[in-house]
């Protein structure tokens, strides 16, 4: 090991942040880079399930709501594709790699919001899986990211509790209603489950990101969180899981819980999900009919920068 290798290593052990200009690993900062750009491409597809019912939301209130939400998970991708920049990532050439498949998004996207409940069941159970998952990433060891996630976590908290609302709502009104919200929980639970990653047996990169401070617990470590949280909200909710094996464990102080098909998963990662051609579709669609404002933003610094130079 380098002197360089060391020091790295040094910073990382005892819990301080890699900055920009420091030294780095170029398996450090490659790991990064694809952790980071999933991660942002993960928040602006993440807003195409959900601004499909923004203009049918069933109150100007839920409407409002829901939009700021959207909002909130643009601004969560702008936040990450400049963390991603730090590293000498390029943001045009991340959205390249994003719109011809040789980078991928969260596989919770690729599955469809059948009706209103799956506002609900997306924040209560995709966006509180994703606050498990995310809070311990404020600890990063890579500063700009972590310090990214804080503000990211904060805005996340507010989407669990707006989703958690809804099928609160819905659980205690109707039969029909809670009919409503029962369907979305049967559909977004095991999806949701697999968003902490394959078992730690078929995590191969998992070890070495935790080495260098970049995760901070195991997947399976997370998915038993996440479980543990939920469980109980459920049953305030009123509404149950569709698992059958999970029981509270005496000697663990944890649920037990059934045995999740990952070759769903694969099979969505690989491209097969039920929305994943027309995710990636309205993504390409969405980014050429927007060119003409990238280029008029630009030619518009090019402008002030000229005029700024021949002040100067």
């Amino acid at each position: 090991m380098t002197s360089q290798e060391q020091d790295f290593q040094a910073l990382v052990d005892s819990d301080q942040r890699i900055e920009p200009r420091d030294w780095m690993p170029e398996a450090y900062r490659k790991t990064l880079i694809r952790q980071i750009a999933q991660h942002a491409h993960s928040e602006i597809i993440g807003m195409q399930p959900e601004g499909n019912w923004i203009s049918r939301a069933p109150s100007l209130r839920r409407k409002a709501i829901l939009m700021a939400k959207v909002q909130d998970e643009a601004g969560h991708g702008l936040y990450l594709y400049a963390a991603a920049e730090t590293l000498g990532a390029d943001r045009a050439d991340l959205l390249d790699m994003l719109h011809n498949g040789r980078q991928k998004y969260s596989s919770i996207f690729n599955y469809p919001t059948l009706t209103w409940a799956d506002m609900g069941a997306i924040g209560w159970l995709v966006d509180g899986a994703a606050i498990v998952n995310q809070v311990p990433l404020c600890r990063c060891s890579y500063g700009p990211y972590a310090r990214a996630m804080v503000r990211v976590c904060k805005e996340e908290s507010f989407h669990q509790r707006q989703g958690f609302e809804i099928l609160n709502t819905l659980s205690h009104g109707t039969p029909a209603q809670h009919d409503m919200a029962q369907d979305a929980v049967n559909r977004w639970w095991w999806p949701s489950l697999m968003m902490f990653g394959p078992p730690d047996t078929d995590s191969p990169n998992s070890a070495q990101s935790m080495a260098w401070g970049v995760k901070r617990f195991s997947n399976d470590d997370l998915r038993q969180r996440f479980v543990d949280m939920t469980v109980p909200q459920s049953e305030a909710l009123g509404l149950t899981l569709p698992d059958p094996e999970v029981a509270w464990n005496e000697k663990r102080e944890s649920y037990d819980f059934g045995e999740i098909d990952f070759t769903e998963l694969f099979e969505v990662i690989k491209g097969n999900g039920p929305c994943n051609k027309a995710r990636v579709e309205h993504r390409r669609r969405a980014h050429n009919d927007g060119a003409w404002v990238r280029e008029a933003a630009s030619a518009y610094a090019a402008k002030r920068r000229t005029a700024s130079e021949t002040a100067a």
